[in-house]
């Protein structure tokens, strides 16, 4: 029986692969040219689709020739896309921009249109041409036009680098808020010495990777099955050497099958966003950071995408994130031990890289502040020492960077715009170093 991590890695594969849904489209192709060839000739039929044998054929070689003029055209955009998105936005973006459906959906329709019309064109006799067939094929032309169309639209707009955090953004808070929820629902007040108690068995990663996902649920149910606690050696989106700890087994009636307690855990070549939010910020710093280079020297995307990075902090801090859950069976008993994130990880993930990088950039300091100061404002008190920390670095890195006083007072003052928005000098209502 396939285990919980290989159907996710084939999950993976299907929803990343770009040939698997075009492949259903060229097979649907096929079908539907036998189908719409089946009913050729029906009294039902309006006259006015009666096409000769010469027409029927030029027309639908016509179709052919096309469908692979426009899949060849869909290739080379993406070819440019991949080329746009590794060097100004984030490698890392390609794997989310792989399972795009609408370019699947144009793709399939491109195969579709094309087994289509080739199936037909071998059922074109002198004395029989399907008609409705040759018809259904300059419909699928036209709805091939109208969906090229729509997929030009979107990637010409939805490819510019604020456009693409606003897109992660959103699906890392997505993943953040399902996973808090999960994660609410099974967890029980921590037992303390009960956790730790008995003997320890450490399951290790054979072949290493990055941790991308576990199976919650499973590992409570094993758990509960041989009266154990199961805790996790490493956070979603850790990378694992070869023979390292991945899962400790603490106490128990009896100890799981190694190869079962692996087979809840998915291991990968890179992490996925699946269970890693962390991953999303991670995306939208690089992309920041990106824009800071001295070859690309274009600070106002950074600004751009530290509002996306405010709005992802601030449902962070709503959320309520700590660094250990402890997940228990329907008894109410601890049965997996999870680390996770909290919000200090969150927050130094989010600041720290855009500051060095951006540190000589007034555009830069003045928003960094001003998203501090926003967050020192809405979120809870407990999100407050970890928000003082990083507005003292910051100020700290602004000092380094800008000795005269003019350009120093600029740099220390809290813009929402970077450059232009209101100014929020230093003491405005907030105790900020």
């Amino acid at each position: 029986m396939m285990s919980w991590a290989a159907r996710f890695r084939l999950r993976q594969y299907a929803k990343a692969s770009l040939w698997i849904v075009p492949l259903f489209g060229l097979l649907l192709g096929v079908v539907m040219a036998e189908c719409a060839a089946a009913v050729d000739g029906a009294s039902w039929l309006p006259k006015t689709w009666d096409y000769s044998a010469s027409t029927a054929s030029s027309v639908l070689s016509s179709v052919v020739g096309s469908m692979i003029a426009l899949l060849g055209f869909v290739v080379t955009i993406g070819v440019l896309v991949i080329q746009q998105a590794t060097g100004t936005l984030s490698p890392r973006y390609m794997r989310l921009w792989y399972r795009d459906r609408l370019q699947k959906a144009v793709l399939a329709t491109f195969t579709g249109t094309f087994s289509f019309a080739y199936t037909l064109l071998r059922s074109i006799e002198s004395d029989s041409v399907p008609n409705l067939g040759v018809t259904l094929a300059g419909i699928a032309v036209s709805v091939s036009l109208l969906l090229l169309l729509i997929y030009l639209n979107r990637f010409t707009h939805n490819l510019r680098p604020v456009a693409i955090a606003d897109l992660v953004a959103r699906m890392g808070e997505k993943v953040l808020h399902s996973t808090a929820a999960q994660v609410r629902d099974a967890a029980v007040r921590e037992a303390g010495p009960a956790l730790s108690a008995g003997p320890v068995t450490r399951v290790r990663a054979e072949r290493g990777g990055v941790v991308q996902a576990f199976d919650a649920a499973g590992m409570v149910r094993l758990a509960a099955r041989h009266d154990c606690v199961l805790a996790m050696a490493c956070v979603v989106g850790d990378f694992v050497s070869p023979g390292g700890t991945v899962v400790e087994v603490r106490g128990g009636a009896s100890v799981p099958d190694r190869r079962e307690v692996a087979g809840l855990l998915a291991l990968g070549a890179e992490r996925t966003i699946e269970q890693d939010p962390a991953f999303a910020l991670r995306i939208l710093v690089d992309i920041a950071i990106r824009a800071l280079s001295p070859a690309v020297n274009d600070p106002t995307t950074a600004v751009q995408v530290l509002n996306h990075v405010e709005a992802f902090l601030h449902a962070v801090g709503r959320v309520g994130l700590r660094g250990r859950y402890v997940l228990g069976d329907g008894g109410g008993r601890p049965r997996l031990v999870v680390p996770g994130r909290a919000w200090e990880d969150y927050l130094q993930l989010a600041v720290t890289e855009i500051r060095d990088y951006g540190a000589g950039s007034v555009q830069v300091c003045r928003r960094l502040r001003a998203m501090l100061e926003g967050l020192l404002e809405s979120l809870p008190a407990a999100c407050r020492p970890a928000l003082l920390a990083e507005l003292a670095l910051l100020a700290d890195a602004v000092g380094r960077e800008f000795a005269d006083a003019p350009r120093h007072t600029a740099a220390r003052t809290a813009d929402p715009q970077g450059i232009g928005g209101g100014r929020h000098p230093d003491g405005g209502g907030t105790a900020v170093p």
